[in-house]
């Protein structure tokens, strides 16, 4: 156990000191706060009831989708990879770590926004505290899993960066934080129900769990789960 925290905080200061996580996790969430935030309370008043779920979705989603898969490839194909099967170090440990440091991380990011928008946008607090932030730590769970999914099947750099934007984009447009999900034709709206941000903006957005929004994030977790430990067994040989 020991071990396992000394490379969990290791791997904390690896992340510090990457640009890529911190352009992906703090600087553009916090920027698309600042710039949307203001927009949609000028031009929707009512934005401000969900500014904070919304605010979050967009920093999860593109902090997960976008931070994690580089560093990700960066373990299981280069050199590092090598380093842990030479120590007889299991290469889940790699997926653990990063997949770890990058949820704190995104914990912290919406703790800003939690804290930030009530302040500087007169946003609506969540009603319940409780509920919301055990939603959030859920979808963020759920999101680097998928994350993780692109980090451990595509092997080079760029393509990964490219499948990332493909799953991200829907995500965010198709969620329902943009503008409302019934203003979409009905073949979007179901689109968007397959990506977990359009599930953990309701679920976050909602004062009490509701099995129809809990639900398909923990069925999503479960099959990114299992896609997960089949890359990795493909990886290991």
């Amino acid at each position: 156990m020991g071990a396992f925290l000394y490379g969990v905080s290791l791997q904390w200061k690896l992340d510090i000191r990457s640009k890529t996580l911190l352009i992906t996790c703090y600087i553009v969430p916090l920027l698309f706060f600042a710039i949307m935030g203001g927009i949609f309370t000028s031009v929707m008043p009512e934005a401000g009831y969900t500014l904070i779920q919304s605010m979050t979705v967009f920093g999860v989603t593109m902090g997960a989708l976008v931070g994690l898969p580089p560093s990700l490839v960066e373990i299981y194909n280069s050199d590092i990879k090598k380093v842990y099967k030479a120590n007889g170090v299991p290469l889940i440990s790699g997926l653990a770590l990063t997949s770890i440091s990058a949820y704190i991380h995104l914990f912290i990011m919406s703790i800003i926004l939690y804290i930030a928008a009530p302040l500087v946008f007169h946003a609506e607090i969540p009603e319940n505290p409780g509920v919301y932030f055990i939603s959030l730590a859920i979808f963020i769970a759920v999101s680097l899993s998928i994350a993780s999914i692109i980090g451990l099947a595509v092997k080079d750099q760029a393509k990964t960066s490219m499948f990332s934007i493909i799953v991200f984009l829907p995500s965010i447009m198709l969620s329902g934080i943009m503008f409302p999900i019934g203003l979409l034709p009905k073949a979007f709206e179901t689109t968007g129900k397959l990506f977990p941000a359009t599930w953990g903006y309701k679920l976050m957005a909602e004062n009490v769990f509701k099995s129809e929004s809990l639900l398909p994030l923990l069925l999503i977790f479960i099959l990114a789960t299992v896609m997960c430990s089949i890359l990795l067994r493909r990886i290991d040989k």
